[in-house]
């Protein structure tokens, strides 16, 4: 297996991107020996591309770029919207010369209808994730499509939702990113999704079933690592768990309850366990 261990901007600050919470988040990933950092993008692309490549190549990190579509950019609502907001998003991530941006690209987060996806709502996702790729793959860059828990999204839940999709677009750059905490959720077991996805897969965030430590909670990793063995797993495995000691986390991801862990101990107690895990499951 190929992978790069990484940690989200989430490890470190809010999601709300500023210069310096960016910059302290690149800072803290290189120090505390990540391969890379996922830069979550936000909604209102004010980032500044040149200066952040600038800081990665001075701590010697990659980078990876995520994008969680916004209410006001809802795909069967508002497709233009959506796709005027992908292809910026897509040219951040090439200003930066890397070669992913993953994310909840599907829909919404948190827009609901009070039915299921429909067959029109789908068509409308594929047409926009099919332009999107078309202009991906002019750029060099891989799109991965992350399935959430039903609480967040009613389009794609699992990842025979987003296999779906990437199915009918029939674009070799779309790729499929899972995450343990929304897999706890609505996934039967942490293998067959893994199996399912196969060389699609392509990242993948890492937390616990309550976004702490993994290990001391109900993730069954041992099925995990197993299924990512079985496919020769190539790709990221990107820290997404929160500590409430960060100011404001508490609030931007309901995380309502006090984190054991202040944000320091977390990323590093979780690198650790995912090292351990990979080496396991590589000899």
């Amino acid at each position: 297996m190929k992978i790069k261990i990484g940690a989200s901007l989430l490890s470190w600050t809010t999601p709300n991107w500023t210069p310096e919470s960016g910059h302290y988040a690149i800072k803290e990933t290189a120090k505390n020996g990540f391969d890379l950092i996922e830069i979550l993008l936000p909604s209102n692309m004010e980032f500044d591309a040149t200066t952040v490549k600038k800081q990665l190549q001075e701590n010697n990190l990659d980078a990876v770029c995520s994008l969680n579509l916004p209410k006001e950019a809802h795909i069967p609502f508002y497709p233009k919207e959506a796709l005027t907001l992908i292809f910026k998003a897509l040219d951040k991530t090439a200003q930066l010369e890397t070669t992913f941006l993953g994310g909840v690209l599907h829909s919404g987060i948190g827009v609901f209808t009070g039915n299921p996806v429909t067959n029109q709502e789908k068509e409308i996702i594929i047409n926009v994730l099919g332009e999107a790729a078309l202009y991906a793959a002019k750029l060099g860059i891989t799109i991965g499509i992350e399935p959430i828990n039903r609480y967040e999204s009613y389009v794609c839940n699992t990842a025979s939702n987003v296999l779906e999709i990437i199915n009918r677009i029939n674009a070799d750059n779309l790729a499929v990113h899972l995450d343990t905490f929304h897999m706890n959720v609505e996934e039967n077991n942490f293998y067959d999704p893994i199996i399912k996805a196969g060389k699609k897969l392509k990242h993948f965030h890492i937390t616990e079933s309550n976004r702490g430590m993994p290990g001391e909670g109900t993730v069954n990793w041992d099925e995990l690592f197993k299924a990512l063995k079985a496919i020769n797993f190539e790709g990221n495995l990107v820290l997404e768990n929160f500590s409430s000691s960060i100011p404001g986390m508490q609030q931007a991801v309901s995380l309502w309850q006090t984190s054991p862990h202040n944000a320091e101990e977390l990323a590093v107690g979780s690198l650790n366990f995912i090292k351990q895990k990979v080496f396991e499951y590589q000899t």
